[in-house]
């Protein structure tokens, strides 16, 4: 999710901001809204940008010889609602692009969209549908763990098929071979990532009950 510097054309990279904006005002309006709220869960709520924060800024390889990265959104976007995690990313890919070189200026708004806006609610979209299931919060945290890092690449992958199409088969045949080097390479790690958020979920189980109450992720202590 982090389209490097000056990777895609200036016209798009506005575009891209554009599409994002909203999202970003209305999920600062959101933390601004929950810290007055809840100033019981700032502690939490900073906690989710942080690890968001680590699990995006770890670089590994790939097979296909790019690199991948774990995004941390469906957590976030799991105790506070997707908004948050749409200005909280935000925040995460500034710091990167400035501190880490980890993507770029003119293509956050693109990587914000991909790993801030599409990730978390695709993220939160399973954990709502595994609960109402009846499925237990360690199942729902791990599909939403996993979908949001998964639907982040494909949206990264829309984005570059968009910016090079292919010269014989358009956007489509760039989009197959962008989901070939992104998305397929990510499964194992949002695998991971899923596997992570059932044991920071059963961790936070243990000492912030109350406020996993409240947000009204679990209605008793976390279980498998």
């Amino acid at each position: 999710m982090h389209i490097a510097e000056g990777f895609l054309p200036p016209l798009q990279c506005a575009l891209w901001y554009a599409a994002s904006a909203p999202f970003i005002i209305h999920g600062a309006r959101a933390v601004v809204t929950e810290s007055r709220k809840n100033p019981e869960n700032r502690l939490l709520l900073a906690a989710a940008g942080a690890f968001t924060f680590v699990l995006s800024a770890i670089k590994l390889p790939s097979v296909t010889g790019s690199s991948s990265h774990p995004t941390g959104t469906g957590l976030g976007a799991v105790l506070f609602k997707p908004p948050v995690m749409a200005f909280l990313s935000t925040i995460v890919l500034l710091f990167q692009a400035l501190l880490l070189a980890h993507g770029g200026i003119t293509t956050l708004g693109a990587n914000v969209f991909s790993m801030g806006i599409v990730g978390p609610w695709a993220g939160y979209g399973v954990w709502v549908l595994a609960r109402r299931l009846g499925a237990s919060p360690a199942v729902g945290i791990f599909g939403a763990m996993f979908v949001a890092d998964l639907s982040t690449y494909c949206m990264t992958s829309v984005q570059l098929a968009i910016a090079y199409p292919d010269l014989s088969s358009g956007f489509v045949g760039a989009l197959v071979k962008f989901l070939g080097v992104f998305a397929l390479t990510q499964i194992p790690l949002a695998i991971a990532e899923g596997l992570l958020g059932v044991l920071v979920l059963r961790y936070l189980g243990r000492i912030a009950r109350p406020e996993l109450l409240r947000l009204g992720v679990t209605k008793d202590a976390v279980h498998a």
